[in-house]
């Protein structure tokens, strides 16, 4: 069964490696450059998966997003990946606490996101889960 996913991603380089990592899967992908126009799409598409950059341009962030998302009532069951090449443990801490399911770093390989994705698609987990560990 096909699921939505939205990417949340300023560069384009990492929006095109996603939508190539992506491309053999049945989900359809869209796409935000920026944490608001992400935000307005998560809530008009609702979402099975959201992979979502920590740095965003404008006015809401990464981590603002999650919690926003973790916020409406409409959102609960999306998934949230969170993708940022901010390897610090306090970032990392942020967005689990925001509600991310999982913090992954950048860069990542497409084979394993693609992996990532399907797992995390069947599975659905409820909690933070350790990408490491799947």
């Amino acid at each position: 069964m096909p699921h939505k996913i939205l990417l949340i991603e300023d560069q384009a380089e990492i929006r095109r490696l996603v939508r190539w990592s992506l491309e053999e899967s049945t989900h359809t992908l869209y796409e935000a450059p920026n944490g608001s126009l992400g935000l307005a799409m998560a809530q008009t598409l609702r979402p099975d998966l959201v992979f979502l950059d920590v740095m965003l341009p404008g006015e809401l962030d990464g981590i603002e997003v999650c919690q926003r998302i973790r916020a409406d009532a409409a959102l609960a069951s999306a998934l949230v990946v969170v993708l940022s090449a901010d390897i610090r443990p306090a970032t990392k801490a942020r967005a689990l606490e925001a509600g991310a399911n999982i913090f992954l770093t950048k860069p990542f390989s497409p084979a394993k996101l693609l992996e990532l994705t399907e797992l995390l698609l069947r599975n659905r987990p409820t909690e933070s889960v350790d990408p490491e560990g799947i």
